[in-house]
């Protein structure tokens, strides 16, 4: 998203914060709730053109989303889609764009809540790590042709109690409303979602062989000194990876003994 888009996004995620600060608003149906709206929005492409028309009034979008949607979803839910439909969009898809991330959000929200956030974060990790060696599984997955519904069912029968609850959900939404994202990159930004939660970054680790604990310790630190975030290792093992180890923060890759060097440079910059 560019400018104006960018702008009403980040002011729907401080409100959809505010919102599910407290507990008398329930992120999980939230997250349903702006899920659907999407799928509404994502079909009805004129709709979607009124609510980000500019020469509309605000104030004249918001009303009509109240007569639309009002009676079919919670008043959170609403008064977060008005004040949507209020802000200006570069174009009329970053709107909807816009509200599936809140809807990622809200569940990752729903998940912190209880304490499960990492498990989520972890499965993610471990779902895409899966998809990515199995490819009659991705197939299957991505398969235009394939019903939605057959997709959640083989989803289910994947995941079903085996995974958070949050997790099912957030990957079914992906697998079967992927809006011409790859199930790759959809699951890159939902990694990504779970991170800012924490306002921490992901490295994603592959090593020839398990760290061990203290390695896994001892590389979080460096990297944390580092890049000044926290750090989550999403942790990986290849015997053929380069160099023992390879590490990968966004689009920095470093390979080799990166153990030593992170913590040589942790203690440079440390003085």
């Amino acid at each position: 998203m560019n400018g104006a888009s960018r702008e009403a996004l980040a002011a729907a995620r401080e409100r959809l914060d505010a919102l599910t600060d407290g507990t008398s608003v329930d992120a999980t149906q939230l997250a349903d709730e702006l899920a659907a709206v999407t799928a509404l929005l994502d079909r009805e492409v004129s709709l979607r053109r009124v609510l980000t028309d500019p020469a509309q009034a605000g104030e004249a979008k918001a009303e009509l989303v109240r007569r639309l949607v009002g009676g079919q979803i919670s008043g959170p839910a609403t008064d977060l889609l008005s004040g949507l439909v209020r802000s200006r969009w570069s174009q009329p898809r970053d709107l909807v764009d816009a509200l599936e991330e809140l809807a990622d959000v809200a569940d990752l929200t729903a998940a912190q809540q209880v304490g499960r956030l990492d498990s989520v974060e972890d499965e993610l990790f471990r779902f895409g790590r899966i998809v990515s060696s199995n490819t009659e599984l991705r197939a299957a997955l991505t398969d235009r042709s394939a019903r939605a519904s057959a997709k959640a069912e083989l989803l289910r029968r994947l995941l079903g109690g085996r995974a958070d609850a949050t997790t099912e959900r957030l990957v079914t939404r992906l697998v079967t409303a992927p809006r011409g994202r790859s199930l790759e990159a959809g699951i890159e930004s939902l990694s990504k979602l779970a991170a800012e939660r924490r306002d921490r970054m992901v490295a994603v680790v592959t090593s020839a062989v398990p760290l061990s604990d203290t390695q896994k310790r001892r590389l979080g630190t460096a990297l944390t000194k580092l890049y000044g975030r926290t750090m989550h290792l999403n942790l990986d093992v290849d015997p053929e990876v380069v160099g023992g180890i390879r590490v990968q923060v966004g689009d920095e890759v470093i390979n080799g003994s990166v153990a030593d060097r992170l913590e040589d440079a942790a203690r440079r910059m440390a003085g």
